[in-house]
């Protein structure tokens, strides 16, 4: 049998041969081929690209046959699978996803290998990988390893950012040292200095209920200046205000000198010293003194901060916390000195008393108009408002409520309130036994070795004054400007007085410069004193 192709290609002959034919073949069968349309040169290439792609793909499956697929768990075997996923002929995804997931359980629940080493970088381990051929479990257990490695260098720099930033808190800048003690030299040397505050005449005006009293402890001259200036400024009747300014003995004759060379008028400013105070005596403040001067205490103020804390079980906001409430201003006695206001101002009848870290951008005389209902202290509480940060303040964020104390006698879930703008109804005041509480539970606290609370002044001030507090609009005080960086700015604009409570006040280099200006803008930059001091607007 034979074929036979015509030279058209357009017709096959199937014959065999015979003897009794004259030609000695027979045709078996004739078949035509339809009209050509593939030309020679097409059927050559075609014939070229089939010879050389063949053998690749005869390599390929015999390798995935070879190594398994079932069992593949290198990257260039990965490849193979999904090679046929990307042309559409197979649908290998979910196997995929479930060898990818079995693969992180197992890194997961793992020990990282001891003997891994893990690369410094993404592009040493980048290299490693091409130079070693790691398969999928292993790059995953190196990519767990520096991942975590990362994690622990992170929260070691923050914490380390904590500490250093609780240094420069607790610091004295240096222009403000200096302006301290340039005043201090021109009180000795400067009979103007020395002038007295108020003038005689005045003086009257100290007892004089019709004003409006603010009191200020402090031994921060110019964040003094800063109130004093930002509360005159500010007020629709300047001449109604008498400024109490009470400061410690060291600072007294900076003080005075400040505010005796920088006249506040027509407002009416009175500086005083602790030691001034007749009614002061260690009998009368005894837990204060031993709070001032216990070495235990001291040391839990001035000592190492990261003795005995667990930083792996802290959380960064938290450390900052208990930074922050291990600030040496916690044991002076000028912060724990409104607790006597009743016996040191006999006779006041009403006082706004403001922290020195406040500025008041609005008048304040409507806060004497307030009716406290018979309470004691009109405060903004602190445990609702916009920010969820700064407002969400209760007793449990104060007290330690493992203590058998302080479980048996308060409620977790009570609402805090906020020192540093209050208005206090002192002839109210005079009626409780607010500071007998005050100091009982400073003792307790005291012998428990500060395990029941550890933040400063405002813990017993919320169980001494518990039931003595009127809640007055959020507008009055606005807080959180010493810690929370992302305040809103329009707010602020808007408060009648904001607080730069916390670390970053705004007279340290580590202030927020967005909210400094607000600070800045009631500070006297001319001032001599100021200048020589180098004391710039930043």
């Amino acid at each position: 049998m034979q074929l036979h192709f015509s030279p058209s290609m357009r017709s096959i002959t199937i014959s065999s041969s015979t003897n009794n034919h004259q030609n000695g073949f027979i045709d078996l069968m004739k078949i035509k081929v339809a009209a050509r349309h593939i030309s020679y040169r097409t059927l050559f290439h075609t014939i070229l690209i089939l010879a050389f792609l063949l053998p690749f793909v005869f390599i390929l499956t015999a390798l995935v046959t070879l190594e398994g697929v079932n069992k593949c768990s290198s990257f260039d075997c990965l490849g193979r699978r999904l090679g046929p996923r990307l042309l559409g002929r197979v649908d290998d995804s979910g196997r995929l996803v479930r060898d990818f997931y079995k693969i992180l359980h197992e890194v997961k629940t793992g020990e990282i290998p001891a003997d891994l080493k893990l690369p410094d970088s993404f592009d040493k381990l980048v290299s490693d990988m091409k130079n070693n051929q790691y398969d999928a479990k292993t790059f995953a257990f190196m990519l767990r390893g520096m991942m975590e490695k990362f994690e622990r260098e992170i929260r070691e720099s923050k914490f380390a950012e904590l500490m250093n930033k609780h240094f420069a808190a607790s610091s004295i800048p240096k222009g403000i040292h200096c302006l301290s003690l340039r005043l201090t030299d021109e009180y000795s040397s400067n009979a103007h200095a020395r002038k007295q505050l108020p003038p005689p005449e005045l003086l009257p005006l100290l007892s004089e209920n019709s004003y409006h009293h603010f009191i200020l402890s402090t031994d921060n001259i110019l964040a003094a200046s800063v109130v004093v200036n930002s509360a005159v400024q500010s007020a629709l009747k300047p001449e109604k205000i008498v400024f109490h300014v009470i400061t410690d003995k060291k600072t007294y004759a900076g003080m005075h000198s400040w505010f005796a060379l920088n006249s506040a008028s027509p407002a009416v400013v009175e500086i005083k010293g602790i030691h001034q105070f007749d009614w002061l005596t260690r009998e009368n403040v005894p837990v204060l003194e031993a709070v001032e001067n216990q070495n235990g205490i001291r040391d839990y103020y001035h000592g190492n901060h990261l003795a005995g804390t667990n930083l792996s079980d802290t959380s960064p906001r938290k450390f900052a916390s208990k930074l922050q409430a291990r600030s040496p201003k916690y044991i002076s006695l000028l912060n724990h000195l409104r607790i006597y206001l009743p016996e040191l101002f006999p006779n006041l009848d009403k006082v706004v008393f403001l922290d020195d870290d406040v500025v008041i951008q609005r008048d304040l005389s409507a806060l004497w108009e307030i009716d406290l209902e018979g309470k004691v202290n009109g405060a903004v509480e602190t445990c609702r408002g916009e920010d969820d940060w700064v407002m969400s303040k209760h007793f449990r964020n104060y007290f330690n409520f493992s203590h058998p104390l302080i479980s048996n006698h308060l409620d977790p879930d009570e609402c805090a309130w906020a020192y540093g703008m209050n208005i206090f109804d002192l002839g109210a005041w005079r009626r409780t036994n607010i500071r007998e509480t005050y100091h009982s539970w400073l003792k307790e606290n005291l012998r428990s070795n500060l395990t029941m609370w550890k933040l400063g002044t405002l813990p017993p001030a919320l169980i001494a004054f518990k039931g003595h507090v009127h809640p007055i609009d959020p507008s009055w005080h606005m807080l959180g400007l010493g810690y929370q960086s992302n305040t809103n700015i329009e707010n602020v604009k808007k408060a009648a007085v904001i607080h730069y409570n916390g670390q970053s006040k705004p007279w340290l280099p580590i202030g927020f410069e967005h909210l400094r200006p607000f600070w800045t803008k009631y500070v006297n930059y001319s001032n001599d004193f100021v200048k020589n001091c180098h004391i710039q607007e930043s």
